[in-house]
């Protein structure tokens, strides 16, 4: 088995990954970069042999799914297999992702020409096959009773990171190799915890995007989210508003389950205005339509129709005023120019009163991360086109990440303990972390940083 990092370099960004395995050959993921734009937002596609005989993607989020259409184009019969909520929302993401690129291309300046149009994020969607977890299928597209009916199966085991994340268990004869994709071990508000094979593996591929934060012995999800409650409501008793910048796919939603379970529990008062918009509206409608199927949903709430949200469109945004006493959950998560949580942050930044409230993670070059990082009173970039603007709101950080902390996926690399294990998808801080640590843990296991480009047998 033969494993090439389609990475353009070993980092968080267009992730995707080559495998060859029974004489198949296999791509796992086919991101886009989220700040990176043209050709180099996309994995390194060229290196792709003439023939692909199957790909996989482990859920929607753009830098696993983004550049599908672009592998559509250069191998125009190659299978996609997915999860059905995967299919979903991949559809909807990739149309958004061509009025972006449209909308920058339009405006002038250095954009490159749109990657993709919307007949080619048509074109890409026909050929995906849905897959539910537990299933074992061939890279043709066979269902299977059991794995030795191929050369070479897969299987999708519960990731825990958003709706219909999944890992991928590839088998060779008897060798075994898992793709962990984005993985989280916890259960979310309205997501379960991953589920991951427990048998020895000959070899994991994972994510290391948390390696460089040790989080405290005293952490518990419980106290984090109650502390969330707290200074929500102490912000709206003192007369401000509240912006949450949101990433539309799956932090939206896991802070509107939050935000449910306050209302209901008196919390933060049950008649705040609650304000979501653009891409989110569509994303948690896709959600609760996956509602009465209990397969990735932990449980389930109906956030659209209990919540009832006012939903704000992108042209409204300028023009509407920063009302006291609301919450506003909105995408993006980290605050890229032009979106709604960008607009927002502007009018809101500049007032002692209101607060800003970050669940997730941003990109510490990114406007959001400017702010995440600034001290108050101190003066923010917050891009290219936009003003430095005076930071005087309260500006909180809460860890609801949807990643899996460091401690808890070295707990799982013992339980399996892999002959290799390859890191993938984290900054250089958090991968060296990774290397390290499971070097002392696990002397028998090889432990690899796949380099860009270069294949290595696994």
């Amino acid at each position: 088995m033969r494993f090439t990092n389609l990475t353009r370099a070993p980092e968080i960004g267009a992730n995707s990954y080559l495998m060859h395995a029974g004489g198949k050959s296999l791509l796992l993921d086919c991101g886009m970069h989220p700040r990176l734009e043209g050709d180099d937002a996309t994995p390194l596609l060229s290196l792709l042999p003439e023939h692909l005989d199957a790909a996989i993607v482990t859920h929607s989020h753009l830098d696993h799914a983004g550049s599908l259409p672009v592998l559509r184009r250069r191998h125009p019969a190659t299978r996609v297999f997915l999860s059905p909520p995967t299919a979903r929302m991949n559809d909807v993401l990739l149309h958004n992702s061509v009025n972006v690129m449209n909308r920058r291309y339009e405006a002038g300046g250095a954009s490159p020409v749109p990657l993709f149009s919307h007949r080619e994020a048509d074109l890409a969607a026909r050929l995906w096959q849905q897959v539910s977890v537990g299933q074992i299928w061939s890279v043709e597209g066979d269902r299977l009773p059991s794995p030795e009916d191929a050369d070479v199966s897969f299987q999708f085991c519960h990731a825990g990171h958003i709706l219909g994340s999944v890992g991928v268990l590839i088998r060779e004869g008897s060798r075994r190799v898992l793709y962990t994709g984005d993985i989280n071990f916890e259960d979310q508000t309205v997501t379960r915890a991953a589920n991951l094979p427990d048998e020895p593996l000959d070899a994991l591929i994972m994510e290391t995007t948390r390696g460089d934060y040790e989080r405290p012995a005293t952490f518990s999800r419980a106290d984090e989210e109650q502390r969330f409650a707290r200074q929500l409501r102490e912000t709206l008793e003192a007369g401000g508003s509240v912006l949450v910048p949101v990433f539309a796919l799956g932090k939206t939603q896991e802070v509107l389950g939050m935000l449910l379970r306050f209302f209901e529990q008196g919390l933060v008062p049950a008649d705040t205005p609650l304000f979501i918009g653009g891409l989110s509206t569509r994303m948690t409608e896709i959600h609760d339509s996956f509602e009465g199927n209990g397969e990735f949903h932990r449980q389930h709430s109906d956030l659209m129709g209990r919540l009832d949200p006012h939903r704000l469109m992108g042209k409204e945004a300028e023009t509407t005023p920063i009302r006291p006493g609301c919450i506003y959950a909105l995408s993006s998560g980290m605050m890229t120019e032009g979106t709604l949580s960008h607009t927002f942050a502007r009018k809101m930044m500049t007032h002692e009163q209101n607060s800003i409230f970050f669940v997730g993670y941003a990109d510490p070059a990114s406007p959001g991360g400017h702010i995440k990082a600034a001290q108050n009173g101190e003066t923010v970039n917050l891009g290219d086109l936009t003003p430095p603007l005076e930071l005087r709101c309260r500006v909180e950080k809460f860890d609801f990440s949807a990643h899996a902390h460091r401690e808890s996926i070295l707990a799982y690399v013992r339980s399996v303990a892999p002959k290799k294990v390859c890191l993938v998808h984290g900054d250089r801080s958090a991968l060296e972390w990774f290397e390290r640590t499971l070097r002392a843990d696990l002397p028998n296991s090889e432990i690899i940083i796949p380099a860009p480009g270069v294949e290595i047998e696994i």
